[in-house]
Order: structure tokens, then C-alpha cells, then sequence
């Protein structure tokens, strides 16, 4: 019995250390250590037979057992290593860096050309003395129009033109509701730019959009002339647009300036000459704007006989088109890759 157990021991060891060396992966290792020494592996089976054996012959028996067992534990563990050790060789090979590929950029993101304007717009202003207020874009009637000297039955109030959203609330038509709340919160002097989005009731075309941005000034305290005005836009338009821009002031007429003037530069389309984008004129208006009416100042509690202002406003969209060339509002508003990427 005992002999012929060693025999059938000594061949299940023969068999294994074939295996062993056909295995060519750790998982074929593993397969192999536990269909020959699991819990129901060949040897293990095998060794079940102990107990069949006369005492005397368990313990020569059981120690050969022990030490076949205790090999091939030895020599898969070193075969697994050896196997890892190849296998992140060869990976390691593989994904090895070549440092002499030329590199890639990575794609980043880049500012929407409307917000470059509006920043450049910004600190030209802050340039000139200006600190940037802000307001809601939902707004009173009372300060986007009656405030501002706009009365009750003025074609700007129709929903023609204003979108309400109820409660008797509307969407800001442009920045000059922010003047007011500023007037109505701190005394004079005051020197303020109101950049911000803006609504209309207007259907898009090539000059307009239901939604744009707007950056408004103004200045109050004693002594305040339309000189002061003029010097200031002046400057603005020609840092934004070019120091040899030609500029000219005409009379207009604003609800809440007395006297108001427009602001009109060469065309650059053109270079003055006369062409459709400047009606034939060889002009281009870019902004309102005016000496602050006396109605404005009752309204929010300054004395018009006190202080004197100056305020304007632009749209941010008319300044980058004139800046860059742009025929078309909409396609700041298509994102449309090709194109930002052009301004970025």
C-alpha cells in the first residue's frame, strides 16, 4: 500500500512539473495550482489516502507528500514571479514616452469675444475714473422709465418693444435703471459705469437682437459741462477704436438728457467714403448721450440747481462689429466655433 502510493505521488509530480512548464501566464499558473494542490486538487486527493495506511508507513509517506507539495508551491511562485516580471517588461517597453514626438496642444477655452469687449470697454472707463456699478435685470417701470423722465403713453413703454414677465415687472431695456438705483443710494459726487445685458422685443437681424449688452456712464457733481462729456467720450472711442479715428457730435434727443448729443465715427468700412452700413453718409453712430435732465435729478432727490451730470451709453455689440469688422450681430450669438475663434 504503501509503495504504491508513493509511486502514484511521484508520477503526480511528474505530471505537475510538466504542466508547470507549458503555463506561460500567472492565470494559467493559478489554474494550475488549484487543480492540483486546492482543496480538491489531484494531490490533495491523494494525500486523503494517508488515513488508509498502517501506522507505521504514515509518517515516510506523509513527509514525501509534504515536500512534493512544498516544490511545487516553491516553483509556481517562482514561476508567477518570473512571468510578472516579463509581462511588465513588455508593458513597460510599450508604453514607453518618446520624448523626441513632437507634442500636442491641448484644446483650451477661450473668452467670447463679448466679454473681451465688455472687459476692454470696462477698463478704458476705469481709465478715465469710473467704478462699475451693477443692477437687476428684472426690472420696476418706475426705474426704466418713469425715473429716467420716460412718461406714461412713450412708445418705448408698448410691449412693442418691452418684454414684461408680469407682476408688473419687465426686463431691463438698457443699463440706466443701475444710474438711478445709484443716485437714489449714495449723494454726489458719483462717477459710474453700468455694463450689463439688456432686453428687447425686437426680432434679430443684422443690427438687432432681443438680447444684448450695454455699458451706460455717468458723472455727477458741481460744475459738471458738456465739455467734460465730450473730453470723455472722446478719449474712450479713440483708445477702443484708434487714436486717428475722426469723430464728430450731432444733436439728439434722449428722454432723460437735456441737451443730448450722438456720437458718430467715420465708417471703417468705407474710410468715410459713403456705403450701405453708413446709409450713404460715410458716419456711423455709436452712442447717445447727453447732460443729465433736471426731471432725472428731482427724481431721485439731487438738486438740479446744485449738481450738474453728463451720462452716454453704447452697446457693446455696435463697438466689437465696429472694432473687428463684424457685418452681422448674430453670429456672436450662433456659437459658431470658427468665428470666436477668430476674435479669441
Amino acid at each position: 500500500m504503501q509503495g504504491g502510493l508513493r509511486e502514484r505521488l511521484s508520477a503526480l509530480e511528474s505530471e505537475a512539473l510538466e504542466e508547470l512548464g507549458r503555463a506561460g501566464t500567472p492565470e494559467a499558473l493559478e489554474e494550475l495550482r488549484v487543480r492540483w494542490l486546492g482543496r480538491k486538487g489531484r494531490i490533495t486527493r491523494e494525500l486523503q489516502a494517508l488515513g488508509s495506511l498502517e501506522p507505521a508507513e504514515r509518517p515516510a509517506v506523509g513527509e514525501a507528500a509534504n515536500r512534493i507539495k512544498a516544490a511545487l508551491t516553491e516553483l509556481l511562485e517562482a514561476r508567477r514571479e518570473s512571468l510578472l516580471a516579463t509581462r511588465e517588461e513588455r508593458e513597460l517597453a510599450a508604453e514607453r514616452l518618446d520624448v523626441t514626438l513632437p507634442g500636442r496642444a491641448p484644446r483650451i477655452g477661450l473668452p467670447h469675444p463679448l466679454a473681451s469687449a465688455l472687459e476692454e470697454l470696462t477698463e478704458i472707463f476705469r481709465g478715465l475714473g469710473f467704478e462699475v456699478a451693477g443692477g437687476p435685470e428684472i426690472e420696476t417701470p418706475y426705474h426704466n422709465f418713469s425715473a429716467l423722465n420716460i412718461p406714461e403713453g412713450h412708445p418705448a413703454r408698448e410691449e412693442s418693444d418691452t418684454i414684461f414677465v408680469g407682476g408688473g415687472l419687465l426686463l431691463r431695456t438698457h443699463t440706466s435703471p443701475v444710474q438711478i438705483r445709484a443716485m437714489e443710494s449714495r449723494p454726489p459726487p458719483l462717477r459710474i459705469i453700468a455694463p450689463g445685458r439688456c432686453y428687447r422685443n425686437d426680432a434679430p437681424d443684422a443690427t438687432h437682437s432681443p438680447v444684448f449688452y450695454q455699458i451706460e456712464g455717468l458723472a455727477v457733481e458741481e460744475g459738471i459741462t458738456l465739455g467734460h462729456l465730450k473730453w470723455t467720450l472722446e478719449q474712450f472711442a479713440r483708445a477702443y477704436l484708434g487714436a486717428d479715428l475722426a469723430l464728430r457730435f450731432r444733436p439728439g434727443y434722449f428722454p432723460f438728457v437735456e441737451p443730448g448729443a450722438e456720437l458718430d465715427v467715420a465708417c471703417i468700412f468705407c474710410g468715410g467714403r459713403g456705403c450701405a452700413t453708413g446709409k450713404g453718409s460715410g458716419w456711423i453712430e455709436i452712442l447717445g448721450s447727453g447732460m443729465v435732465h433736471p426731471a432725472v435729478f428731482e427724481a431721485v432727490g439731487y438738486d438740479p440747481e446744485r449738481v450738474s451730470g453728463f451720462a452716454f451709453g453704447t452697446g457693446v455689440e455696435r463697438m466689437a462689429m465696429l472694432k473687428h469688422r463684424i457685418p452681422d450681430i448674430r453670429l456672436f450669438y450662433e456659437n459658431d466655433v470658427r468665428f470666436l475663434a477668430q476674435l479669441a
